[in-house]
């Protein structure tokens, strides 16, 4: 499965890579990496300026500056650059360099917005903007120093972006919630299909673990979300289809296989009706 590790990372934004379990990207260092692809870090993004469509999860939006976006470890992700004026920093880091010296290893795990179901969006208001805006700062210069604590001080700093995107979160919280697409069913829903997609495709098991009709459950989610139930599912086994076929060492069966299809025939079809190529295809124009 194709997972960045900070290496693959530092090599893809063309920065230092760092002895630490730690990445911090710079705003002139912004490559545009359009495939789908897994990380092993979390990440916060700081827009300033410009606007970038992110893709995560099975969400997507175009993020205007100033925003901060949040990323869990393991959540499919893929970004585009939108306007010629992008300017945009990024922290990546391990929960094993954050806590490392911290007596809560769940720690990370309270906050809603580090959560694993796919990207989350903040747009932020002066009051907030102010704050990270100066946090990034310090990142930056400690990154540009020699600091004999650089580790100590970086670590500190993310405690810092953490503790006041939190504060902010509960503050415009049915904002953000609105933003990011939590709808109590939705919520139940996206939990449900990040915990069985690779096994269940057929809409009657999901309206069926939530207590609803196929038909009312769809026509649920569509008013919701613009996207019915369906095609929620569809999307998030292609998602996992394109990760999986990035991997050379699997071959397109060993795929199907991974993703529950009778056979690789039908795994064919599925692919090229929901992307107009075949998986070979696809792997062709990775090369």
């Amino acid at each position: 499965m194709k997972t960045f590790s900070l290496s693959t990372h530092s090599k893809l934004f063309s920065v230092p890579e760092s002895k630490k379990d730690y990445l911090f990207v710079g705003s002139s260092n912004q490559p545009y990496h359009e495939e789908p692809y897994r990380a092993e870090s979390y990440a916060i993004a700081y827009i300033k300026e410009g606007t970038v469509k992110l893709n995560a999860g099975l969400s997507s939006w175009t993020v205007e500056g100033p925003s901060i976006i949040t990323l869990g470890p393991s959540v499919i992700r893929y970004f585009t650059k939108t306007s010629d004026l992008l300017n945009m920093d990024v922290i990546f880091f391990k929960d094993t360099f954050l806590l490392e010296r911290h007596p809560d290893l769940f720690f990370l795990f309270k906050y809603d917005f580090f959560g694993n179901n796919g990207l989350h969006v903040l747009p932020l208001k002066e009051s907030c903007f102010n704050k990270i805006n100066k946090i990034f700062e310090l990142i930056q210069l400690t990154q540009l120093g020699n600091d004999y604590h650089r580790s100590e001080l970086v670590r500190n700093y993310i405690f810092a972006l953490v503790y006041e995107i939190d504060t902010y979160y509960r503050q415009v919280g049915s904002e953000i919630s609105s933003l990011n697409g939590q709808h109590p069913l939705f919520t139940k829903f996206r939990q449900l299909l990040s915990k069985n997609y690779m096994s269940e495709h057929k809409l009657d098991f999901y309206a069926k673990q939530l207590y609803m009709t196929p038909k009312s459950f769809s026509a649920a989610i569509k008013k919701y979300t613009g996207r019915s139930a369906g095609k929620w599912i569809d999307d998030a086994v292609i998602l996992e289809a394109k990760v999986l076929l990035q991997n050379k060492t699997l071959t397109v069966s060993q795929v199907s296989d991974l993703l529950n299809f009778s056979d690789q025939s039908v795994f064919g079809k599925f692919f090229r009706a929901n992307t107009d190529v075949s998986p070979v295809e696809y792997r062709k124009r990775l090369d």
